[in-house]
């Protein structure tokens, strides 16, 4: 599958004499280094693709450089080197009216404090958007109407912001970036203000909208739990570079250095991990049972587990076709739970 956005090589350094400061980055110098000549490097040689349709999720801690990053996807910041593709163009190549068309018809925000503009109504804030994008007034309002109807906020159209509470001013956010019929969305620290249950409650209005809508989205936190919960592939970041990339199995089970796995190590594995991370493919001697129940390559960890329960024997993993691709003793659930089995396979490359 090709891919609809990429990253190659980005670079961000501010100071003075940003360009001399990637050729030292390319030679071998640190962070630190540059630091010390008063110029910070903000992101250093990021480079990796989006496939449509997929989440991407940058995670990484204060300072790491991960809304930076954000920021030069899509033209806020003009990267010191490196570029960015999206369906095949260089939108670092464009001039700054042709960036803002692609900003207005292609790429959408939704920002950590929702941006809402209190003196309009939540449909006209849904609308604003399109209102950029010169879409005449009764379109723009219906489809403010779709995308808030999408959100959940059927009937508080002609509400305004400060009458709704923190998660529903999130969702008018979600709503008008879904209304401009956008291609890419970009999160930035979208859930981070709000209170858990409510954070909880938009990650799951996210991932149950993605699976009618499709969108190619770059999702950035810096919760871990969060990332695994929403990412379909997750880049780690820290101190400006990208130090992993992978699936949230890959990384809770792969983790490419001290790093990232002190990361995990907190990590509710039940909520991440799937029957063809934990099955053992090496399964002569164990046949399905047809008379009893089995699981997917897909079944939840927990749901493996109370298979499990109800069984004397492995549970078999069929595939489509009903073949036998794996089997789960119970005592490799076990042995994952308590993390021993994560050492066992190889680390995965950092490279994106």
């Amino acid at each position: 599958m090709s891919a609809r956005l990429e990253a190659e090589h980005l670079h961000k350094v501010f100071g003075r004499r940003p360009d001399q400061a990637v050729e030292r980055l390319r030679a071998g110098a640190d962070r630190e280094e540059l630091r010390a000549d008063g110029t910070t490097a903000a992101v250093i040689d990021a480079s990796f693709s989006v496939a449509p349709g997929q989440i991407f999720v940058v995670m990484g801690l204060s300072g790491s450089g991960k809304s930076t990053l954000l920021r030069m996807l899509n033209g806020l910041l003009e990267p010191t080197a490196g570029r960015v593709l999206f369906d095949g163009q260089d939108l670092t190549a464009l001039t700054d009216r042709e960036l803002r068309q692609v900003r207005a018809h292609k790429i959408s925000m939704v920002f950590q404090h929702f941006a809402l503009f209190p003196h309009r109504s939540v449909r006209e804030n849904a609308a604003y958007g399109l209102e950029v994008q010169g879409v005449p007034r009764a379109e723009r309002e219906a489809r403010a109407g779709e995308a808030l109807a999408l959100c959940g906020l059927a009937g508080w159209e002609d509400s305004w912001p400060d009458e709704l509470s923190g998660g529903m001013q999130q969702r008018v956010g979600l709503a008008r970036a879904l209304a401009t019929d956008a291609d890419l969305l970009l999160m930035d620290e979208s859930f981070s203000a709000l209170d858990p249950l409510i954070r909880r409650d938009m990650q799951d209005q996210l991932l149950e909208l993605q699976k009618s809508l499709k969108k190619t989205i770059v999702f950035i936190t810096h919760d871990l739990n969060e990332a695994m919960r929403l990412g379909d592939r997750i880049a780690v970041m820290r101190d400006g570079r990208i130090v992993q990339t992978g699936t949230a199995e890959d990384i809770l089970l792969r983790p490419a250095n001290d790093y990232v796995a002190s990361f995990i190590q907190d990590v509710d594995r039940s909520r991440v991990l799937t029957a063809s991370a934990v099955m053992d493919t090496g399964v002569d001697g164990h046949e399905a049972d047809c008379d009893c129940e089995t699981a997917t390559p897909d079944t939840p960890f927990t749901d493996l587990c109370a298979l499990s329960a109800r069984l004397t024997h492995p549970v078999a993993v069929l595939d489509a076709a009903d073949a036998v691709v794996g089997v789960v003793p119970q005592e490799r659930l076990v042995a994952f739970l308590g993390g021993e089995a994560a050492t066992e396979p190889e680390q995965v490359t950092t490279r994106a």
